[in-house]
């Protein structure tokens, strides 16, 4: 009898002992039914309505959730997220708000201001991000029409600009900051493309300087430069006392060559770092309550590097372009496999972080991931990544990119978009959860 008792008190002491989360693992949320005791040294902490998590060093009370209705999937009460005020700033390699630290974490939804979405729609896409713990979206501020429809900013003419500031214009945008600032979260917002979706570099070339014409002058050719200030004085002016915009970006992703593949030949990586010193310093004239980043994927110039992100043939000096005085921050993308990594993406992508990583410490500015993704094997990779941003100091990431399901449907989706009810959220959560901590 005495060893049918010991049996089974050693038995309850195993499934105690396997009842435990462990750190980072979930411990609470609404619709939870799993465990809630952490592990030992952390504690369950709420990052959300949907989702709790053992913190390390953390010393809060498991969280309690309050519903109404009597189903699960009924509605539910959670505390509002923080008032947006205040302007985003940096301070070494971090950022920083009211005095305290910000950690830019979240995604990309370039798509929520042009697809049509009602208030909403973009209230549910901004919502899904901040239940991930989010803080951050990247998201067009532009696109260059030449015969208007739907949501647009600038149509084009004959050579002139016309810039939309009506409901389908900027006012558009308007709805997409407040439905951003309603869930606690700031926008990074681009002005122009180097690529033809959504009109972008190439509208302006064609327009002023002639169909077909190289798409690298729109760097050099004055009347192009002027075109664009025009647009970003609208775009930016509009804005200036907005702390719901967290930071400008001059462009999504600028190379010499666009889309056609047309260039003057005479575009090199010293043509876009003056480009990039001209256009941060004209907004830092116009606004100096945001940030401003250029917007680019961090390829490095060194000729002998193995892998061509890193060989200056794309016209981009990532360490150059960090050490402009009105450039804030840094910014770099990751996408392995159509780069050439195929087969090697964790590993290759693990290296650009760290990379990256000794660029921030070495220039003493922040530098964040804002574009990053695979199609396969997602949150394994991630996971990995993650890890390395967390351990090497990178000041943030926004994944690429965010996706919901809207009554309307999906969100678009390239192959990369990831969805609330996915397998990469949770990781996402967690990841949130961690540079938070880590501060």
């Amino acid at each position: 009898m005495k060893l049918v008792v010991s049996l089974i008190t050693l038995a309850v002491s195993f499934s105690q002992v396997a009842a435990i989360v462990p750190v980072w693992g979930q411990c609470g949320g609404n619709g939870w039914t799993g465990e809630t005791a952490c592990a030992s040294g952390s504690a369950c902490v709420a990052q959300n309505e949907w989702y709790s998590q053992c913190i390390p060093g953390a010393t809060s009370a498991p969280p309690t959730s309050t519903t109404t209705g009597t189903t699960s999937s009924g509605p539910t009460t959670s505390a509002p997220p923080s008032a947006v005020t205040g302007f985003v700033k940096t301070s070494g390699t971090k950022f920083t708000l009211n005095g305290k630290t910000y950690t830019v974490v979240g995604g990309n939804s370039y798509w929520v201001g042009l697809t049509g979405l009602s208030t909403s729609a973009m209230n549910q896409a901004f919502s899904d991000i901040a239940k991930a713990g989010g803080t951050t979206v990247r998201t067009w501020g532009f696109n260059e029409v030449t015969s208007p429809n739907g949501n647009y900013y600038q149509s084009w003419s004959g050579g002139k600009p016309t810039i939309n500031t009506g409901t389908t214009g900027l006012q558009n945008f308007d709805n997409v900051v407040a439905a951003a600032k309603a869930n606690g979260i700031r926008l990074i917002v681009a002005l122009t493309n180097n690529w033809a979706d959504y009109g972008g570099m190439d509208v302006y070339v064609n327009q002023i300087v002639g169909n077909g014409q190289p798409h690298d002058l729109f760097y050099t050719n004055t009347n192009v430069k002027n075109a664009y200030k025009n647009y970003v004085k609208t775009f930016v002016g509009r804005y200036v006392n907005e702390p719901g915009i967290m930071a400008w970006e001059l462009a999504n992703e600028p190379r010499c060559k666009g889309s056609t593949g047309t260039t003057s030949g005479s575009c090199t990586t010293t043509t876009i770092t003056n480009w990039a010193k001209e256009m941060s310093a004209y907004i830092k004239s116009l606004d100096s309550n945001h940030l401003v980043a250029i917007g680019d994927e961090g390829f490095y110039n060194r000729p002998s590097a193995p892998t061509y992100p890193y060989q200056g043939s794309e016209g981009v000096d990532f360490d150059a372009n960090l050490a402009i005085s009105s450039v804030d921050f840094g910014t770099c993308h990751s996408y392995p496999t159509p780069w050439g990594q195929g087969g090697n993406e964790t590993a290759w992508g693990t290296q650009w972080i760290a990379d990256h990583a000794t660029s921030m410490k070495n220039a003493g500015k922040p530098v964040i991931l804002e574009e990053f993704g695979v199609t396969s094997n997602q949150a394994s990779t991630y996971t990995t990544w993650f890890n390395q941003i967390v351990s090497s100091g990178l000041t943030g990431d926004l994944i690429w990119q965010s996706g919901s399901h809207l009554s309307s449907g999906n969100t678009p989706d390239d192959g990369y978009a990831v969805y609330p009810d996915g397998q990469v959220y949770p990781v996402l959560t967690a990841h949130a959860a961690a540079m938070k901590n880590r501060g």
